[in-house]
């Protein structure tokens, strides 16, 4: 007896191929990224200043501000929200494989980890990413 292979990404979910409710591509998913990071960037630009001038030592909080507002958005939006802004203005949605809502604690996780990078750029076949997979999620579209 073989294992079937999947003929598309979350088909092994039982998600459908395309459309509604499928597996939210690439193309989408680092499209969300950009806009989540400039957004976060413009926002701790405006709340922080920035100065070009400033060595990296000198810098102190500012140079990781762009980053911390970036986590901070992806945390409040995705309880609520269901998805960060990129997400939600590229038509996806993060949700739990069980349906359930997706709680405090895995936004929390899930943004950790993509923080680091590394989770986010290991993805399986049905192109979920590590950070996904820990925390039990799916970016589908809507």
């Amino acid at each position: 007896m073989t294992d079937a292979v999947n003929t598309y990404p979350g088909e092994r979910l039982g998600l459908p191929e395309s459309g509604s409710r499928s597996i939210a591509r690439p193309g989408r998913r680092i499209g969300a990224l950009v806009i989540d990071y400039v957004a976060a960037t413009i926002i701790a630009t405006g709340f922080l200043g920035y100065d070009q001038f400033a060595l990296p030592t000198e810098a102190g909080l500012t140079q990781f501000a762009p980053m911390l507002v970036f986590a901070v958005l992806q945390i409040l939006f995705i309880p609520t929200a269901g998805g960060s802004p990129g997400h939600r203005i590229l038509g996806m949605r993060l949700v739990r494989l069980d349906g359930s809502w997706i709680g405090l604690w895995r936004p929390i996780v899930r943004t950790l980890l993509l923080v680091v990078v590394v989770p986010a750029v290991i993805w399986d076949t049905d192109q979920r990413g590590l950070h996904d997979k820990v925390v039990g999620t799916v970016l589908i579209r809507t």
